[in-house]
């Protein structure tokens, strides 16, 4: 019996605890997806699988639905991988420890991966049911979505036939989501040289924080641990000489980074002042960030006395910690034309320092191209101002709002068939493949929806029963009303 055996609809939890099974992180996704080819196989179902690990599995129409066009039932079986700082699980050889709290299912101590899991246990159980009426499916699961979309960019669409796509990568439910943002990776290098220094040794660490996800939560006012742990070696070093040895925080450029590392080296003298100065950023970054992040930490830890440490030269440090202070954080500007969404966005998300550089890795993101344009220009202007350097990785395009759409109405018609009243229709800051789709596929229809998720991209992350079991319904009902 598995830990979510007896949940509704069964199919799609037991597909969804099977994927859970398997190591599905972004770069590591050969052993899902050859499940996925083996699942087709078993059920006699058209399959390829092309060398980046997307699988398209393709399915006849039901009785009746011939004539009706061919639909894409699209999302994507990579994962975020992020875990608690006391976890000992291994994203590349653990399956996830399922839990049931209440109405959610979670994962202990890990991100759960239900962006975008349930989109292909959705896909499998339909898959699975020879009862259902739809038209011709040809279900795409790609892969590595979560590191630039690497998965869609590399997929051949000629073999495609559907000009209706269901994405099903959105985790609000309630809302169809018909237009997002496109993004880049914006990766700065600054070259650092070293000294030796003797002193007292400390560890510094910001914690406590929300994170999520830096397109859907950009607009929440969460505090970026990054961003943090520059301010804080900034305010030290107004009153207190050191000299910084090492400096990490975040894991995902597109997850708002929860924690950030940062040892130095001063004199023993400066010990009190160093846990006085830590104490007041705390308190007054809790006030700051009051309803969002009161739970901010800042903790210093005095690690011992050192005679030949290997530290940063007084330039380079300046230069890194210049950079952290001045690189841009979130919300950079609001839509003009929806209200509410945001535009233009950036979260400077991975920080680390090893022997020869300095690398921080920022997520960009906009409606606008010349935005996108415009705030990728000013990290790298910044960049190369500290004699650094800075490349752009995994740029995908926005996905335009389309302004007649039949398959748009057809889902909002099947929603309040079942519900009574229509669904919110709706712009999203995230990015999601649509974009490319919408590029390589001529008169492409596209709507996005999904299930209730929250605090995606983080170990809180939590994937709503009852909202999967209502989706699934919907789901159901949308195929069932594609006829022509």
């Amino acid at each position: 019996m598995g830990v979510l055996s007896g949940l509704k609809p069964e199919k799609v939890f037991y597909y969804f605890e099977e994927l859970c099974k398997i190591p599905h992180g972004s770069y590591h996704t050969k052993q899902i997806s050859d499940y996925l080819v083996q699942f087709a196989k078993e059920r006699n179902l058209e399959c390829s699988q092309d060398d980046s690990n997307n699988v398209v599995i393709r399915k006849a129409a039901s009785a009746g639905y011939e004539d009706a066009p061919v639909v894409i039932l699209q999302g994507h079986c990579d994962m975020v991988c992020e875990k608690t700082a006391d976890s000992t699980h291994d994203f590349e050889k653990d399956g996830l420890d399922l839990m049931i709290e209440g109405d959610y299912v979670t994962a202990n101590g890990t991100t759960l991966g239900g962006d975008d899991g349930i989109a292909v246990a959705y896909a499998l159980a339909i898959l699975d049911d020879d009862t259902l009426k739809h038209p011709a499916l040809e279900v795409v699961i790609t892969t590595d979505e979560e590191v630039g979309l690497l998965g869609a960019k590399a997929l051949d669409c000629s073999q495609l036939k559907g000009k209706y796509l269901i994405n099903m990568d959105s985790e609000e439910e309630g809302y169809l989501w018909v237009s997002c943002a496109g993004g880049l990776s914006a990766i700065t290098t600054i070259p650092v040289r070293y000294q030796e220094v003797s002193g007292e040794k400390y560890e510094l660490v910001i914690s406590g924080l929300n994170g999520g996800h830096s397109g859907a939560e950009i607009d929440k006012n969460r505090a970026n641990s990054n961003k943090l742990i520059g301010q804080a070696l900034f305010t030290l070093e107004q009153d207190i000489p050191f000299c910084l040895t090492a400096l990490e925080g975040g894991t995902k450029d597109n997850a708002i980074p929860r924690l950030s590392k940062a040892v130095f080296v001063a004199d023993k003298e400066a010990e009190e002042a160093i846990f006085a100065a830590a104490e007041k950023l705390q308190n007054d970054w809790r006030t700051e960030y009051t309803g969002t992040d009161e739970g901010i930490t800042v903790t210093v830890k005095k690690i011992g006395e050192t005679t030949a440490e290997k530290a940063l030269e007084q330039v380079s440090q300046e230069k890194i910690i210049f950079f952290l202070v001045q690189v841009p954080y979130g919300i950079q500007k609001m839509s003009g034309s929806i209200e509410g969404l945001v535009e233009t966005s950036i979260n400077p998300g991975i920080l680390m320092l090893n022997e020869e550089e300095c690398k921080i890795v920022s997520s960009v993101r906009s409606s606008i191209d010349s935005a996108k344009d415009a705030l990728t220009a000013k990290v790298c202007y910044l960049s190369e101002f500290l004699g650094g350097d800075c490349v752009t990785e995994g740029d995908y395009p926005a996905w335009e709002y389309r302004k007649e759409s039949k398959l748009r109405d057809i889902m909002v018609d099947s929603y309040k068939e079942l519900f009574g009243d229509g669904p919110e229709v709706k712009a999203i800051h995230a990015g999601l493949e649509c974009g490319l789709f919408y590029e390589k596929i001529e008169g492409l229809d596209a709507v996005s929806f999904g299930p209730t998720m929250k605090d995606i991209h983080t170990t809180e992350e939590v994937l709503s029963i009852s909202s999967t079991a209502r989706m699934w319904d919907y789901l159901v009902k949308v195929l069932e009303n594609i006829k022509a």
